[in-house]
């Protein structure tokens, strides 16, 4: 029996917007104390009024272009009612029939499955419950989380693998990352995930749809959509006959999933327009042709034109960049995936390979070293610095051992290579600069190795090159080294 998997994926996004949704706490609960971080409204209080959160209305449509999603003209905020202990309104203010954005896409790579694209049904935003902590057999409520502003990202059933469903979610974390909305860390909860599974025969007969909730982490989803792929592949014979929904947990110390509830449908929410909070309004106002100023598209303030122009390039783009400068895939993908080395490299007109390299070992490295901020490395080594730098490399007026101390100093002081090598006479010596002399005085310190190498053991070119290295404070250049050595054995021999 052949069978076909479809999964949808619904996956929460915490912003990080200073305030909460619709109140004026702190947004960061993290190292706060249990139920320190609230306020009348965020605790549902009655008489207090909700006051909608400019900054997350913003950022959800920056996320909805990024993603390609159409931005609707008209959304509004939704009373979502249900009854949990980190609830304590009783009610989830959320989006139900008009979000924020509808429709777009994220297009995927990867050698396994090859170009592909995932649609996106909908972007919305709404306030995040509490949370509970059970322990010691005891359950807690900790509302410090209540109210976080929530962007939810609701995919089409378009994918038909766990693998293809983790390289999504990685590739979404990427891009809420590279758009500065969210940290997106699946282990601090900023990012979760809730996977809808459910298997076809080749006869188009339905298994149950599987919901699996909020799993915080990509290896675990992938875990947990290979096991409910297996065992809905392996309850064939016990597929309902109509369309069932029910909700899973995983347990990923016992690499398995639960049984939890039947699933909810819409109805049971009660939907209801929220009265407390106006309609978000966002329409295209043409100017007048004589205006210099364009086209300007504007709602409440809300300038679509200005969220546009602050996304940037995302990660699909700088790997395009990168392959036109024929960068090796391998790093391609190492700086695509990391948003703070994307920004740098995005500022050099031109990337070699070397450039590339270098950012992905030596600056990562240094910066650990020197244990400094990416903001604080990039303002004392802007890429043009380290540009000019390598190309004194390639050059071959300074080593590639000289260049790894030059950037020390260059991150340490912010000064430029130039600077550094006329201070510290770091510039590589030439073959006219006295090498030879000091060659010839290597070979009589050493005479055995010398008369092996004149012998024809090549192995001691590498040797010999090493002790000059050593004595020249790493200046000399290596093919001057190597072209000498050659010389100086081929005269002897002859």
């Amino acid at each position: 029996m052949k069978f076909r998997t479809t999964i949808g994926l619904e996956i929460h996004v915490q912003l990080k917007t200073k305030s909460k949704m619709f109140c004026r706490c702190d947004n960061e609960s993290d190292k706060a104390k249990p139920n320190t971080n609230v306020c009348p409204r965020c605790l549902g209080m009655p008489g207090t009024l909700p006051v909608a959160n400019r900054q997350a209305i913003e950022w959800t449509i920056k996320t909805g272009l990024a993603l390609n999603c159409k931005i609707n003209e008209k959304s509004k905020f939704d009373r979502k009612h249900y009854f949990y202990p980190d609830l304590p309104k009783g009610y989830q203010i959320s989006q139900y029939d008009e979000p924020l954005c509808r429709g777009g896409k994220v297009d995927l790579r990867s050698s396994i499955f090859g170009p592909r694209s995932v649609r996106i049904n909908r972007v919305h935003l709404e306030e995040d419950a509490g949370k509970l902590i059970h322990k010691d057999g005891s359950s807690y409520v900790d509302l410090n989380r209540a109210g976080t502003p929530l962007m939810e990202i609701v995919t089409e059933p378009d994918i038909n693998t766990p693998f293809e469903a983790k390289k999504f979610l990685q590739e979404l974390q990427l891009i809420v990352r590279y758009l500065g909305v969210s940290e997106a860390s699946m282990e601090k909860g900023h990012l979760r995930c809730d996977a809808n599974i459910d298997v076809k025969d080749d006869k188009g007969r339905m298994s149950e749809i599987v919901e699996q909730k909020n799993i915080n982490s990509f290896r675990f989803i992938e875990r947990a959509l290979l096991y409910e792929e297996k065992r809905l592949q392996e309850k064939y014979l016990d597929w309902p006959k109509g369309k069932t929904k029910v909700t899973r947990g995983y347990d990923s110390k016992k690499d398995s999933t639960y049984e939890q509830r039947e699933k909810e449908e819409a109805s049971d929410y009660r939907y209801f327009p929220e009265p407390d909070v106006p309609e978000i309004e966002v329409k295209s106002e043409k100017l007048a042709p004589s205006k210099p100023e364009g086209l300007k598209v504007k709602s409440n303030g809300i300038d679509i034109e200005k969220i546009k122009a602050e996304i940037g390039e995302l990660p699909e783009d700088i790997r395009k960049k990168l392959e036109s400068f024929g960068v090796a895939e391998d790093i391609r993908e190492k700086i695509a995936s990391a948003p703070d080395h994307a920004r740098y490299i995005s500022d050099a007109k031109k990337v070699s390979q070397s450039l590339a390299s270098w950012i992905t070992n030596e600056v990562t490295a240094e910066i650990a070293a020197q244990k400094i901020r990416y903001e604080d490395y990039k303002n004392n080594v802007p890429i043009t610095h380290l540009s000019d730098l390598l190309a004194l490399v390639e050059s071959g007026k300074i080593s590639k051992n000289s260049a790894k101390g030059i950037f020390k100093e260059m991150v340490k002081s912010g000064k430029r290579a130039v600077e550094i090598i006329k201070e510290s006479g770091l510039e590589q010596m030439e073959e006219d600069s006295g090498l030879e002399e000091i060659i010839c005085e290597i070979f009589k310190k050493n005479p055995k190795e010398h008369q092996r190498l004149v012998d024809g053991d090549e192995k001691l070119i590498g040797f010999f090159m090493g002790e000059v290295m050593k004595e020249t404070g790493g200046r000399a250049n290596p093919g001057a080294i190597r072209s000498i050595i050659l010389d100086i054995k081929q005269k002897k021999k002859g």
